[in-house]
């Protein structure tokens, strides 16, 4: 059902809108979890490590996806805000259109050069190949990915959070028994992981595109609209190219250092893998609620209401930190327990490595948790300048002291380091740009 988030009280027409994204976190890190889960599980720490090593290159193509997921959004938002349906479809059509394009020559990249980028992050000979075919094997359902991520991205421009929710329960729940059955009974190993995914993602996209085309055939227009749009495309851009770099180039950075893990060895890979998925729940988390809130701002400013974008601020703090609560309490006192679920018998290294990153990364999400709701804001008002200015500097912060830290005393520890250092800064940075723009805004 599409949803006006431009009437009623902020705080509550919010809550209701991202109730449904709680859901859709879950559902989405059981899907991101699962692959490394079931590969720990059934197959062993070795191809836990592989399917770790490749998937942080799998975030460089989520990256491009998630990009084109928000530039429709924000865009398709402001129209559905001001009521523009006409133009609203053609940017929907030229959104598909582009990312269809952009998809194929990602595709044609990492089928020519996925090997390439292994080597250059100092993948261990032993996991290399099962490193490779996982990530061969992805690269060809990166259509499903995008088009997917596309679908979502209207959904909530429309002001339906409850439709993509119910996709990611369906898809994720079966993901997890399709990675058991050609892992477990087919003894497919990592291939069958890769495959699991591929499977499941496809169906999934399918029937979210069919959904969304019956969405946008009942929205009424007194004319019919073009199929692609030049001008709609650039505005797409303007904040699709932003988001696609922050991605990337978050990618790109932890795919550097992954380099820098790679040098202590498999134990240490797999201890990061596992607490890495568990740390991305979290920023996924809150990332996910930075885009209702960024469609909450998008429809407001396009209705001209942008006094409510402050209460819409306010009331994404209180969510972002009531989730916070929980999951901090969970990963200072149960990483153990967490990191142990990942495998059967894990290596004394593996289980310490994890468990020190959930310790000293968990105590901050209450900082990065108030950067992603600024984000948000920042997006859904097309101010990428500034946001691209808190992103990259969390970005360097985080690569270079990754790369000189463990020069130091701190060793390995440093790595890890780097991360709440980078959140801090970053934090103080979106929230100065925010307030600086709607510090001070007024009914």
């Amino acid at each position: 059902m599409n949803k006006d988030l431009t009437v009623g009280n902020p705080q509550k027409v919010l809550w209701k809108f991202c109730l449904p994204l709680f859901g859709s976190i879950i559902f989405q890190q059981i899907y991101n979890i699962a692959d490394s889960l079931i590969a720990g599980k059934f197959i062993g720490e070795n191809a836990l490590a592989a399917v770790g090593n490749s998937y942080e290159i799998t975030l460089i193509f989520i990256a491009f996806a998630f990009g084109c997921n928000i530039g429709c959004s924000v865009i398709v938002s402001q129209l559905f805000g001001a009521k523009e349906f006409t133009k609203m479809k053609t940017a929907v059509k030229t959104a598909m259109i582009g990312s269809a394009v952009l998809c194929v020559i990602l595709m044609a990249v990492g089928i020519g050069g996925s090997g390439a980028l292994l080597t250059l992050i100092h993948t261990p000979s032993n996991i290399f190949s099962d490193s490779k075919l996982y990530l061969d094997i992805y690269v060809w359902g990166l259509p499903f990915v995008f088009f997917y991520n596309i679908a979502t991205g209207i959904f909530s421009a429309l002001g339906d959070s409850k439709t993509p929710f119910w996709f990611l329960a369906a898809s994720s729940t079966a993901n997890i028994f399709v990675d058991i059955l050609f892992v477990k009974t087919f003894q497919m190993g990592v291939a069958g992981v890769a495959w699991a995914t591929f499977l499941c993602q496809g169906i999934s996209c399918v029937l979210a595109l069919l959904v969304v085309f019956a969405r946008l055939h009942k929205i009424k227009t007194d004319e019919k609209g073009k199929i692609f749009s030049f001008r709609l495309l650039k505005k797409i851009a303007v904040i699709a190219i932003p988001s696609i770099l922050q991605q990337s180039f978050i990618s790109v950075g932890n795919i550097m250092i992954q380099g820098v893990i790679n040098g202590f060895g498999s134990g240490v890979i797999a201890g990061y893998s596992a607490a890495i998925k568990l740390n991305n729940l979290v920023i996924t988390s809150f990332t996910t609620l930075g885009n209702g809130i960024s469609n909450y701002t998008a429809q407001n400013i396009g209705a001209g209401k942008t006094h409510r974008v402050r209460e819409g601020f306010s009331a994404g703090r209180k969510m972002v930190w009531l989730l916070c609560v929980p999951l901090v309490l969970l990963y200072l006192f149960g990483g153990k327990m967490l990191i142990s679920f990942f495998m059967d018998n894990p290596s004394e290294e593996a289980l310490r490595t994890g468990i020190e990153i959930l310790r000293i990364f968990s105590p901050f999400y209450f900082v990065i948790s108030v950067k992603l709701v600024a984000d948000g804001i920042l997006r859904g008002a097309g101010m990428m300048r500034q946001f691209m200015i808190a992103t990259f500097t969390d970005l360097i912060l985080r690569v270079v002291l990754a790369f000189l830290l463990p020069q130091s005393f701190l060793g390995v520890t440093g790595i890890w380091c780097a991360w709440p250092i980078g959140w801090t800064t970053a934090t103080i940075l979106s929230i100065f740009f925010y307030n600086k723009k709607y510090g001070s805004c007024k009914p």
